[in-house]
């Protein structure tokens, strides 16, 4: 049985990010470190910064483990 995605969702941003892809590489802890915080149990909090940063972050995962989709003016999330 594989691993679940796992989905954060905050106002005006939705992060997902797949286990079975990430390559641990830490990209995102150092960038957003008070988003991305392995020491809590749910470690991705994207309601502590701006969806802009938490997107700009999501985009430097090397392995594309993180994604994101925002809403958009007709009410549909984008990529």
């Amino acid at each position: 049985m594989g691993t679940r995605l796992q989905v954060y969702e905050a106002a005006g941003i939705t992060v997902t990010f797949d286990p079975t892809v990430c390559r641990h590489t830490g990209v995102c802890l150092r960038t957003l470190p008070e988003v991305f915080d392995v020491r809590r149990k749910r470690w991705i909090r994207p309601e502590l910064d701006t969806p802009d940063a938490v997107e700009a972050a999501v985009r430097k995962c090397p392995s594309g483990a993180l994604q994101c989709s925002r809403p958009s003016a007709g009410g549909t999330a984008q990529e």
